[in-house]
């Protein structure tokens, strides 16, 4: 045997000499070399607290009052007194339609007052001149001086001129009547706007015939400050918020969900209220319908303009959320790694998790996500290094010196 052939034999019996078993010692230097190095991660310590919940949709802004500018009566346009697409004021002239045939119909009407008045008149003096004919035959008839012929001769004079001074009077309400409609039409050429707002387009310009009932539309006026604007929320959304708040998971902190818009979804600030809410499922969308009110001082929010809205205001108490980029994906759901203490080192471990929604918490801590069960109190959540965490068990060295419930910066 040769001497190089003999340092194992010599080397095993130095090492049994010495009371080692060489198949242990070989074992534990295998494992040294196969364990990995703990890797560097970043950890959150999960604390509980009060989370804000928004709910973001699509709606499209609305006049808050839209009008119908129509003439009420038959006429020809003399005249158009407003720029299209200007502002206008309650009462103000829009147009002046061709008034020769009411201002007729109008005299005519004053001229039957004073006839119908007249006609009173008489009959007023026959029944006059009736009552002093019946109060002088009476007492002769009761002489027998006069028949009783005469006697109802007169009488009935009083009862002719009576109904006369009743057809009189009724024929002065009819012509106050007639005189009134006159009136109403004449007034009616004139026609104004009802109420402030932005005038459109002129569908009838000057010398054009409009009839009331058919081409009656002129132009339409709408109402832009306020706005109005319509959104819709899934049914089952929608449901789901009502019963969190009337069940207490969810709590609002004033007295209703709060209404803003986004403008590359930063709030605008435009601090709205919701007006209206439907009380059934529009079967066409599967959403309830729901209106919410936005001043507009600075008109720049414009009919049928699509917007973001998002409904705020409440909050879940005592909630736990971890920065999205922490959460991973699994054939079992979505997970996280935790750091735990090992027997000999931290390590990272798994753990299932039931998600919710996506929140920010504030200006720094962004996208989150609410943990619905998984997690717990104190939890040491890795955020970050998780790409280097090959599998459950791995040794890591967690830093949560940057990360307190807040997003860090990236190093540079």
């Amino acid at each position: 045997m040769a001497f190089h052939e003999k340092i194992p034999l010599l080397l095993a019996a130095a090492l049994t000499l010495a009371g080692c078993d060489p198949q242990a010692v070989q074992q534990d230097t295998d494992a040294e070399q196969a364990a990995p190095p703990p890797v560097a991660v970043t950890t959150l310590t999960v604390q509980r607290e009060n989370i804000p919940l928004h709910f973001d949709y699509v709606g499209q802004v609305a006049g808050s009052l839209e009008v119908e500018i129509r003439s009420r009566i038959t006429g020809i346009i003399e005249q158009r007194h407003f720029d299209e697409g200007g502002e206008v004021s309650a009462g103000q002239l829009l147009y002046t339609l061709d008034d020769a045939q009411y201002r007729a119909q109008h005299q005519q009407a004053l001229a039957a007052i004073d006839s119908a008045r007249a006609q009173k008149i008489t009959a007023e003096a026959q029944l006059s001149k009736a009552q002093r004919e019946l109060r002088r035959v009476t007492p002769l008839a009761d002489k027998q001086m006069l028949s009783r012929n005469q006697q109802d001769d007169a009488a009935s004079s009083v009862e002719i001129a009576s109904a006369q001074v009743a057809v009189a009077e009724a024929a002065i309400k009819q012509a106050e009547a007639n005189l009134l409609t006159s009136k109403v039409n004449l007034d009616y050429t004139r026609i104004r706007a009802p109420v402030d707002g932005t005038v459109g387009r002129a569908l009838q310009n000057r010398g054009a015939l409009v009839q009331a009932g058919s081409n009656s539309l002129l132009t339409t006026l709408v109402r832009i400050d306020p706005v109005h604007v319509d959104f819709g929320v899934p049914e089952r959304e929608w449901i789901s918020i009502r019963n969190a708040l009337a069940s207490g998971e969810l709590k609002l902190a004033g007295e209703r969900l709060s209404v803003d818009l986004l403008d590359q979804d930063q709030p605008m600030g435009r601090d709205g209220r919701l007006d209206f809410t439907d009380y059934k499922v529009d079967l066409s969308t599967g959403n309830f319908a729901l209106r919410a009110v936005f001043d507009n001082p600075d008109r720049k929010l414009s009919p049928g303009q699509f917007v973001k809205v998002r409904l705020g205001g409440a909050y879940r108490s005592d909630a736990l959320a971890i920065p999205q980029r922490a959460v991973l994906d699994g054939a079992a759901g979505k997970y996280v790694y935790v750091a735990v203490a090992g027997e000999q080192a931290t390590v990272a471990m798994q753990r299932q998790l039931e998600l919710g929604a996506w929140v920010d918490l504030d200006d720094q801590r962004r996208n989150y996500w609410v943990v619905e069960s998984g997690l717990e109190a104190g939890d040491q959540v890795i955020v970050d290094g998780v790409a280097r965490i090959f599998f459950p068990g791995m040794p890591v060295t967690p830093d949560n010196g940057t990360q307190s419930g807040s997003d860090a910066a990236p190093a540079e």
